[in-house]
Formats: C-alpha cells, sequence, structure tokens
C-alpha cells in the first residue's frame, strides 16, 4: 500500500468549533490513508482532539513557528520551512492565513496549501477591514484552492478577495444525519432534566463575544410560557452569559454544561435551536438540528435563510434584533404544532442536501487534486 499522506492543519484554534467537526470529520473519514499534524495559533485550545477516533495516526505539533505577530520575512521563512516536511498543508481562517503568506514568499519546495474561510470574528463581523482584505488577495493567491461553505462566502471570495473563479470550491458543510433520527440520551446533558411541561430552547456554541449569547439570554427572558434554555459550549463569555440570565430573572432557567461532543446524543431535547450570532456563514449547528426536527429561530447571518425549509423562513428575523428573535421564539413556544410541521421539513431538507457523504466525497477529490495523486484518500 502507498504511503499515508503526510498532511500539516493550520488552525486560528483547535477548539471544537464548526470548522474543526469539519476537520475531524475530515480526518476520521480518510483513515490510514493519511496521518495529521495539527498545529493550534492558540496553543491551549485543542478541545477538538476528543472528536478524533480511536486509530487515526495524528500528532499536536510541538513548537510550530508562531502563526499569528507582525509580519516578518524571518518568520514566513520559518513557517514555509516547516511546511516543507508535508505533502498537503490546510490553513483554516484569518488566524492560519500566515500559512498562505509564507508559501506565496517562500514557494520554492513547499508543497500544495488549501486555505479554508468558514466565517470571522467579532472584529470583522459589523465589516471586513480593508487591510485584511488586501493582505488576504496576497496571500491566497499561493493557494491552490479556496474552500468555503456558503455561497455569501463564495461572493466574498470572488467580488472582495479577487480570487479566480476555478480557484474556489463551495462545498457546503455536511453531518451524519442518520444519527439525528435517534431519541436522545436522557443523561446527555448534565444538570438538565427533561420536563414535557417545558418548552426547550436550545443554543450549540462557543461562548465567543461574537455568538451574542447575552442577547438570547434577553429575547428569552422576553418570552411567555414555561421554557427552558440550554446552551451547550464553553468560552470566555460564560461569566457575562450568567450575568444576563441572573438580571432577567433567568438563573434557575438557563442550563450551560460546557462543551458537549456527539451532539445526536442531546439535540433531540430540544424544541427549538436559537441562533444570536453576529457573524456565520454556514453553522454545522443549524444542519444538526433541521436534521433532528427542530425549528431554527435565528438571526439572519450567513446563508441561514437559505439553509431551512420554507416553513422555516419566517422565523429567521429580518435583521439582528433581538426582540424580533423573541417574537419568532414566542411564536414557536406557543405552538406544538407548528413546531412539528416545520421541523419535519427541515429534517427532509437537511436528509436530502446536507449528509456528510457528499461534503466528504468533494474534500476529497478537492485534495487529491491538490497533491495529484487521485485516489490517494480514499480509503481501499
Amino acid at each position: 500500500m502507498a504511503a499515508p499522506v503526510n498532511i500539516l492543519h493550520l488552525h486560528s484554534s483547535f477548539d471544537l468549533g464548526g470548522k474543526e467537526a469539519r476537520a475531524v470529520r475530515l480526518m476520521n473519514a480518510f483513515g490510514d490513508r493519511a496521518k495529521h499534524s495539527i498545529v493550534s495559533g492558540v496553543p491551549d485550545a485543542l478541545g477538538a482532539q476528543a472528536s478524533i477516533a480511536k486509530g487515526i495516526r495524528y500528532e499536536i505539533a510541538q513548537n510550530p513557528p508562531p502563526l499569528t505577530g507582525k509580519p516578518s520575512v524571518k518568520r514566513y521563512e520559518a513557517i514555509a520551512q516547516y511546511m516543507r516536511r508535508f505533502d498537503l498543508v490546510l490553513t483554516y481562517n484569518w488566524g492560519a492565513i500566515d500559512g498562505a503568506m509564507a508559501r506565496r514568499a517562500f514557494g520554492k519546495g513547499a508543497p500544495p496549501l488549501v486555505h479554508h474561510e468558514d466565517g470571522f470574528n467579532a472584529d470583522e463581523a459589523g465589516g471586513l477591514k480593508i487591510e485584511r482584505n488586501i493582505y488576504r488577495r496576497l496571500a491566497l493567491g499561493a493557494a491552490h484552492a479556496l474552500a468555503v461553505p456558503s455561497e455569501v462566502l463564495e461572493d466574498i471570495a470572488l467580488r472582495t478577495w479577487k480570487q479566480p473563479r476555478e480557484r474556489v470550491h463551495r462545498i457546503v458543510n455536511g453531518i451524519g444525519t442518520a444519527y439525528y433520527a435517534q431519541k436522545p440520551d436522557p443523561k446527555a446533558i448534565p444538570g438538565f432534566v427533561p420536563n414535557s411541561k417545558e418548552v426547550v430552547i436550545g443554543a450549540l456554541a462557543g461562548l465567543r463575544e461574537v455568538k451574542d449569547l447575552a442577547a438570547l439570554v434577553r429575547a428569552v427572558g422576553g418570552v411567555s410560557g414555561r421554557v427552558r434554555l440550554v446552551i451547550i459550549g464553553e468560552g470566555p463569555e460564560r461569566a457575562r452569559i450568567q450575568q444576563a440570565a441572573a438580571a432577567m430573572g433567568l438563573g434557575k432557567v438557563l442550563v450551560m454544561p460546557g462543551f458537549l461532543d456527539r451532539p445526536y446524543r442531546y439535540i433531540g431535547h430540544f424544541d427549538i435551536l436559537a441562533l444570536s450570532s453576529r457573524s456565520e456563514q454556514f453553522p454545522i449547528s443549524v444542519v444538526e438540528a433541521m436534521a433532528a426536527g427542530l425549528p431554527i429561530a435565528s438571526y439572519p447571518v450567513g446563508d441561514v435563510a437559505r439553509m431551512v425549509s420554507p416553513e422555516n423562513a419566517p422565523f429567521i428575523t429580518a435583521n439582528a434584533d433581538e426582540v424580533k428573535l423573541r417574537d419568532a421564539l414566542q411564536a414557536l413556544v406557543s405552538d406544538p404544532a407548528l413546531r412539528a410541521t416545520i421541523g419535519a421539513a427541515n429534517r427532509a431538507r437537511a436528509t436530502a442536501e446536507f449528509d456528510e457523504s457528499v461534503m466528504i466525497a468533494r474534500y476529497r477529490t478537492l485534495y487529491e487534486e491538490a497533491l495529484g495523486r487521485p485516489g490517494a484518500l480514499t480509503p481501499l
């Protein structure tokens, strides 16, 4: 058998979010046809490591060159030298864009590189920075391809970052939709006891500023009826979210168990998925909730309005307004039959369009094209 493909992953962070979850699913799908070295721009942010399947050959790189810092020929040269050990380099988001710039500056002998852009942090949620756009245009010129999950990002890549059409690949995020049809584990969410008299509003998100989960807390605080709010995720905004809940008198309504893997084990406990993020592209939590048969109440970020079924469209707000989010939630909380109708339509759409088998096949083809080795990542 041919030697496994030696892949370097340069991540802005390797905590488990949408892009990390997808990267891990691809690693697991490639099996013994690849081995992986993972660099996290935030060295201690390694939560996604727990989701890597047993038997996958990988390492967390020790003492790699820094991915962030002021532009520096010396730093670019160090990154480029480090990348030459590998067959393929995969870079993820702005925090790892210097991998592409290093390849542009020192391309001789460099392996092919595919860059992935999945969205923006709080500092660009309200608008892209001109200097970063210029930097992306320059850096991405050295990439074999740019992979994006959404129509919004595809348009930005073509119009703003001026990337050639043939190098931009829109590959929608997918999941194993069949897993989400199963009944949830009654003990999967620590601190949560199912109660048929409550409508459970759930959120799956890193507790970061851009997710604006305090706004979700305030929106839920304005909903009448017996509700429970479950926010699954971890991050630096935990205290701020808890403070918002206390201010709204929701201290006993809010459940925050931290990060929990394998959402198919527990997402079925939710009656509604809520999304208050200020910046998303193709949020995997929306696909997971759709596969589980849930309605979505969300701000109109990224491709969310295009992702959900037509029946769900009225509950994607016109703008990022927590009062409108409250109203969308209230309509769903008050009408169980409506929730069931929308949930069934969402499940059908997710199964037909967002199963991970299609996503894995498209990424495998893209990476094999970059390598110039058809079949290199296809399990025997």
